[in-house]
């Protein structure tokens, strides 16, 4: 009846600007008067407009081009995707692989270990309680380092509540673990190490290589947290050599809500489920994948690749422009 009366009511005038309300450059440009002309208060706090956003490892806007690829999964192309007697469930069905092929080709992995998590949060908790729970007949310890996120240090502050041990390795003043020191803290029952690939706040990049190497010597899975990493670094799960990965989709100007867990299937590596449900994503991640987000990290993934050496180099360019107009009015900046 709505969608009749809509019909009914829409001239070709109004009707063009109707879906024009609908389009992805509404959701990037606002016409003026959706400005603050007298300024913004919020918490207490009032300032005389939108301020600049400098925090993109908090979050990024979700690229247009990713908005686009996502709409007809809520409009349109609404089908479950574990619905497997109709159209609309094959249609959303092939829209999940066809995502999951473009996450797993950005970090050089099989789509059949990608796993579509709602986020790094969950996959962490995933890699580090589930691992643990699936050898804890042989495996009771853990290394980290004491700079890890915080969903990283909750999961194993809880193993060491159900009786696990926790090794944390500092890091030297330039955000580095020793590898040597990681080597002495090997034990026969340690069952994985977990080492972020990108801190989220002082952006250092740990040698994850080298790690994954002596992790490989020892036999130990190789957990990352590499949602800092995706879509800004070089990221190969062969050449890490890991074993389980963390994905997030809105650090790469992809939605929230939506992330992947990349889990090795040669050597395969086991986790023990966090959530029981109706068995999709092999079981691992139980639940009704939602096309639409999943659809949006796939295209965000594919963009990535293909900008990702541009995005470099202007990023850096921006990096010398500010240090530079910071330094030249600024005594002491090195």
């Amino acid at each position: 009846m709505a969608s009749k009366l809509l019909r009914q009511t829409l001239t070709k005038t109004n009707r063009t600007a109707a879906i024009r309300c609908f389009s992805t450059a509404a959701s990037v440009a606002f016409p003026s008067e959706y400005e603050y002309p007298t300024g913004i208060t919020m918490k207490g706090v009032k300032i005389s407009g939108r301020p600049l956003y400098l925090d993109m490892q908090a979050t990024t806007p979700v690229d247009p081009r990713v908005v686009d690829s996502m709409l007809p999964f809520y409009l349109s192309r609404y089908g479950n995707p574990h619905s497997r007697t109709h159209l609309y469930g094959w249609e959303s069905e092939t829209a999940v692989e066809t995502a999951r092929a473009q996450v797993a080709a950005l970090i050089g992995a099989s789509p059949k270990e990608i796993v579509f998590t709602s986020g790094a949060t969950e996959s962490n908790n995933i890699s580090i309680k589930g691992v643990m729970h699936f050898y804890k007949d042989k495996k009771r310890h853990i290394i980290t380092t004491q700079t890890e996120h915080k969903c990283v240090l909750d999961s194993c502050r809880h193993l060491q509540q159900e009786g696990f041990e926790v090794t944390y390795l500092p890091v030297g003043s330039d955000g580095l673990i020793d590898l040597d020191r990681l080597v002495k803290e090997i034990r026969p029952d340690t069952g994985l190490v977990s080492v972020m690939a990108v801190n989220n706040e002082i952006g250092v990049v740990q040698p994850v290589e080298e790690i994954g190497k002596i992790c490989k010597e020892f036999n130990v899975p190789f957990h990352t947290d590499a949602a800092q990493a995706l879509g800004k670094i070089k990221v190969d799960v062969e050449k890490w050599n890991v074993s389980l990965m963390s994905l997030s989709g809105h650090k790469i100007y992809g939605p929230k809500g939506v992330g992947a867990l990349y889990l090795r299937r040669r050597p395969r590596i086991r986790v023990e489920p966090q959530m029981n449900g109706g068995g999709q994503e092999r079981g691992i991640r139980s639940g009704t994948v939602p096309t639409p987000l999943v659809v949006g990290m796939g295209a965000a993934c594919e963009l990535a690749m293909k900008e990702m050496e541009y995005d470099e180099n202007r990023i850096k360019g921006l990096q010398e422009r500010l240090l530079n107009g910071i330094r030249e009015k600024i005594d002491g900046v090195l």
